[in-house]
């Protein structure tokens, strides 16, 4: 019947099994439990602020030049650049989605 009404987005049976098991058994959330292992400590208020300097210097270079000098791997600059500094590619150039009041009048005044 759930697949019915709720199509590919419905829980296997199984799955409703062990999360039926689970609350049998006095779990009381559906959230995650903590889980042993290192966290993640490269994307830190410290390293944004260091990317975000290198970047305002030189807006061309590459996630890998950029992951060298702040020594974080290239996958945490990458996630740095779009999701915390808001930024996107173009043309091999890290530029902000949107821009700021001032560098829309430097932009007008340039012309």
């Amino acid at each position: 019947m759930l697949v019915q009404v709720y199509g590919d987005n419905a829980m296997k049976k199984t799955a409703v099994y062990r999360w039926v098991k689970r609350f049998s058994e006095g779990r009381g959330s559906v959230t995650d439990e903590e889980r042993s292992g290192r966290p993640a400590t490269s994307r830190t208020e410290e390293n944004i602020a260091k990317v975000r300097q290198i970047v305002r210097e030189n807006h061309r270079l590459t996630v890998r030049s950029i992951a060298e000098q702040v020594i974080i791997d290239g996958e945490t600059v990458r996630k740095i650049l779009t999701e915390d500094l808001d930024m996107r590619k173009v043309c091999a150039t890290m530029v902000p989605k949107e821009l700021t009041e001032e560098q829309k009048q430097r932009r007008v005044f340039s012309y």
